[in-house]
């Protein structure tokens, strides 16, 4: 899975698309940005796939955490932000899957 990189000039709706679209196939999705105006694309980003992710019935959380990446040979502190399901969702739909087919 590539982490979907932000910058202070990304279109917003552009990059929940890809939010979506990543976690729709992954269940899974990561984002990292450098700077304010990069973290700040990326947080309306995340709320507006919150959105479009709700419509199919998915219920995500963000976690933000640092992360050091290199960039030209130096290292450079990056946030980044995890979409997952919230806490026990997916373990809830396997059961389900589980209980059809038995």
């Amino acid at each position: 899975m590539d982490i979907i990189k932000v910058s202070s000039n990304s279109r917003t709706s552009a990059v929940a698309g890809a939010i979506a679209g990543v976690f729709r196939d992954n269940k899974l999705a990561e984002i990292q940005a450098i700077g304010a105006g990069a973290v700040n694309q990326a947080v309306k980003a995340c709320v507006l796939a919150k959105g479009y992710l709700a419509e199919d019935g998915f219920d995500i959380v963000f976690t933000p955490e640092f992360v050091d990446v290199n960039i030209d040979d130096k290292v450079r502190t990056a946030i980044k932000l995890t979409v997952q399901f919230r806490d026990g969702e997916e373990k809830e739909e396997e059961k389900e899957e589980t209980e059809i087919f038995e």
